[in-house]
């Protein structure tokens, strides 16, 4: 396999001279093609920078980030949009639908973006939607539908453009237990029957066990890494507890 993302000693500080904070402390990773990896850690450990660094929202202090072969923390203006356009998915947890378009035409928008024709598109968003079990809410609006529909409308947008990396910021969030289990198992179908490798960052060890990987953040460095392997997502989700409570701290915090 191919490794769709590097991430080579990546630091990130906030803040001036007289008052500096670190918060992403020489992290180095890789994410295989088709993996399916996790990022957890307590409030304040330094995953959502490191996710916002990964996404280009932000930008990494020193290091180098690679997807494919390109360093994007050389990227800058219409190199910038076309790589955002082209190679990522972006999954968060309120949504960010357009309230003025139906679930079809906020799906539909990433290929209307790049210049698809009319029959594209509508094979494309009628063959997702069918994937991820959304087609009869395609003519709706988000307030006419429920947190999980949303949320799996949202996945249909961040991976119609067949990105090579698809980036979820607390999917589960913002869901109930039930729509969190149907979108998990959405997730499952994508990396598991259309090979799209997702990395995704949550608080929840349910939402985790789901993962073929876990990586734990501590104070902006590593503190542990497992590998589901064979295991049962029982079992997986048993290993991932235990790490937690390693972490120490307020244990409700890192859930």
């Amino acid at each position: 396999m191919s490794k769709i993302l590097k991430i080579q000693k990546i630091e990130k500080y906030y803040g001036n001279k007289s008052s500096l904070t670190k918060a992403i402390d020489n992290i180095s990773f890789d994410v295989e093609e088709g993996e399916f990896v996790v990022i957890m850690g307590a409030s304040g450990s330094g995953k959502t920078t490191l996710l916002n660094c990964i996404s280009t929202i932000d930008k990494v202090t020193s290091g180098h980030i690679y997807v494919g072969d390109e360093d994007i923390t050389k990227l800058k203006g219409n190199d910038l949009n076309r790589f955002r356009r082209e190679k990522l998915g972006f999954i968060f947890q309120d949504f960010n639908l357009l309230d003025t378009l139906t679930a079809y035409e906020n799906i539909a928008l990433a290929l209307s973006i790049q210049n698809k024709s009319y029959k594209e598109i509508d094979k494309a968003v009628h063959e997702v939607a069918n994937k991820l079990g959304i087609k009869n809410v395609l003519n709706k609006y988000p307030y006419q539908m429920s947190g999980g529909q949303k949320q799996r409308v949202a996945s249909a947008r961040a991976i119609i453009t067949n990105p090579s990396l698809v980036l979820a910021d607390e999917p589960t969030g913002a869901l109930d237990s039930k729509s969190s289990k149907m979108l998990l198992e959405s997730f499952n179908y994508l990396n598991e029957k259309l090979n799209t490798t997702i990395l995704m960052v949550t608080h929840d060890s349910f939402a985790a066990s789901y993962a073929s990987r876990v990586i734990f953040i501590k104070d902006g460095k590593i503190f542990n890494e497992i590998i589901r392997g064979d295991d049962t997502r029982k079992e997986f989700f048993d290993k991932i507890i235990d790490v937690v409570t390693l972490l120490g701290g307020d244990v409700n915090d890192a859930l």
